[in-house]
């Protein structure tokens, strides 16, 4: 098995496992060319995503400003739906670049994690 399946295993067992308040929980995956963020509920069941697929306007911007504005709409869509207490998984990747900048993103917009 390799290091990054391990990591994965490893991080999502740890969420699962202390969440405690059984707060939903922020799903990150980057693709080669796309971000999709999502936030899972209890039963597994999704909330509410959003990607950069949906940012059509802004094709110019790339990587770590994607991640931004990815963030920033997502967290819009939770409070919509009033969820402010959530848990990040940030899965098999490490916590830097456009996965730093997601969460950086979603805590300027009002969540707490």
């Amino acid at each position: 098995m390799s290091s990054s399946i391990r990591r994965k295993n490893r991080v999502s067992s740890k969420i699962k496992k202390n969440n405690k308040g059984n707060r939903p929980i922020i799903s990150v995956y980057k693709s080669n060319k796309n971000i999709y963020v999502q936030l899972i509920g209890e039963q597994g069941k999704i909330i509410c995503s959003y990607s950069s697929l949906k940012l059509e306007h802004d094709k110019k911007i790339k990587g770590i400003e994607k991640a931004d504005k990815v963030g920033k709409e997502f967290a819009k869509l939770c409070m919509k739906q009033g969820i402010k207490e959530v848990v990040f998984n940030k899965g098999a990747y490490k916590y830097i670049g456009q996965v730093k900048s997601i969460a950086e993103a979603c805590r300027q917009e009002g969540l707490n994690f």
